[in-house]
């Protein structure tokens, strides 16, 4: 039983992964000198409420590493691992309220599971947009306008703050009208 539970949560982060890179393929609207407004972290933040902070770590980072096939900024690895696979797999900090949001759907608590949700996916949204600041302060300063640290803030913020916002109406709705969709997970990978 326990190896059938691991092996579905291996295939769900598998699918969901890519699912994230499509969505991230399907982009409405990408950034000047990268980023894009995006539904790249919904798959991340449902695998981290279904699965917990181990699986929504690795699906966050096999979205980003999964980007270096379809036409990632690389600049030096380091780069790459913080823009990308770091960037990508602290969204699965979410995971964090894994625990809260289902015992949400389970008592039919919308009010609470909403709080939940979007408090997940604001951590998990915050955290990539420190790594998105950080690479851009590191990495990037040549191409500020201004001050670094203040132009990689208010640049990063453009596609953050609306990549967030999508990513939490969706999510919201997703949950509330689908409540069992949190619980359908019988066990979190540990």
């Amino acid at each position: 039983m326990k190896q059938r539970l691991k092996l579905q949560a291996l295939i769900e982060i598998s699918l969901f992964a890519a699912l994230g890179l499509i969505f991230d393929l399907l982009i409405p609207f990408r950034m000047p000198q990268g980023g894009s407004i995006s539904l790249a972290m919904l798959p991340i933040f449902v695998m981290a409420y279904r699965h917990g902070l181990k699986g929504g770590l690795a699906t966050g980072a096999l979205v980003g590493t999964l980007q270096l096939l379809f036409g990632a900024y690389i600049f030096t690895p380091v780069q790459f691992l913080l823009d990308y696979t770091f960037a990508y797999g602290v969204v699965g900090m979410a995971g964090l309220f894994a625990g809260q949001v289902k015992r949400a759907a389970k008592d039919e608590a919308k009010k609470t599971l909403i709080v939940y949700l979007v408090l997940g996916a604001l951590l998990g949204s915050l955290l990539r947009y420190g790594a998105h600041v950080l690479s851009g302060i590191v990495f990037f300063a040549e191409y500020a306008e201004g001050p670094v640290v203040a132009y990689s803030f208010a640049y990063n913020m453009t596609y953050m703050l609306p990549s967030f916002l999508v990513s939490a109406v969706v999510l919201v709705l997703l949950f509330v009208s689908a409540p069992r969709f949190a619980t359908l997970a019988t066990r979190d990978v540990r």
